[in-house]
């Protein structure tokens, strides 16, 4: 079987762990390293897994251009604005808020505290996509 998972490291990974767990992500384990740092963290909500750490250098995520910093994570589900609401309650920045896209399906996107690129959506990449007339 192959799976995946989403690697992040953060600057003040306890703080991305609480604003993760704000969106209801649940810490399935955590690893603290010295002077406050996360050695190893991972993170669950529904089917997706985040695995989260301190950074280990000074890492700086890409700068927003437009409506995108050119890579990010994309989260699928059904409640696009409710999970937008929560980001932003919990201290993300809006990038653009709810609409429905030409495609059929509804997205968000917000920077979280990081500055880190997560897009909200209910399309659901790897399935087949037929336009409706």
């Amino acid at each position: 079987m192959i799976t995946s998972a989403t690697y992040l490291s953060y600057r003040d990974a306890p703080a991305a762990i609480a604003w993760l767990e704000e969106l209801g992500f649940d810490v399935l384990q955590r690893q603290n390293g010295p002077d406050g740092t996360v050695a190893h963290s991972e993170l669950r909500l529904a089917d997706t897994v985040v695995l989260l750490a301190s950074d280990d250098a000074p890492y700086f995520p890409p700068p927003l251009v437009g409506a995108s910093t050119g890579v990010g994570v994309y989260l699928v589900t059904p409640d696009v604005d409710g999970m937008f609401a929560r980001a932003i309650g919990s201290g993300a920045t809006s990038v653009f808020p709810p609409e429905d896209t030409e495609w059929g399906s509804r997205r968000a996107r917000v920077l979280d505290p990081g500055g880190r690129e997560w897009t909200f959506g209910s399309y659901r990449p790897g399935e087949r996509w037929v336009p409706s007339d």
